[in-house]
């Protein structure tokens, strides 16, 4: 095996990479190894291995606790009056998104 010589240097907000690097921790991955595999995955694609898009839902990224709140109460309240989807039905929409 190949020695690692190689060092990578990106800046990012610290409050991003202490979320990720607690989510790498929980499933035991070092981020040098996720580095490492993302760099091969681009190789053996030709591109970036995962889509770059606007997503057209709304997502918990793009909401505020407010929203992310009311967004909840909403499915809350639909399920208790019986109004919302079925999983089927809400199933088959996500994929339309998609």
């Amino acid at each position: 095996m190949a020695t690692k010589t190689a060092n990578v240097t990106a800046r990012i907000q610290p409050e991003i990479k202490e979320q990720a690097e607690a989510v790498l921790d929980k499933i035991g991955i070092p981020v040098s190894v996720l580095i490492d595999t993302l760099y091969r995955q681009i190789i053996m694609t030709g591109g970036i291995p995962y889509s770059l898009s606007v997503p057209r839902i709304a997502t918990l990224d793009g909401m505020d606790k407010e929203q992310f709140d009311a967004m909840m109460q909403k499915g809350y309240d639909e399920a208790q009056a019986g109004t919302g989807l079925s999983v089927d039905e809400a199933f088959k929409k996500g994929s339309e998104v998609i």
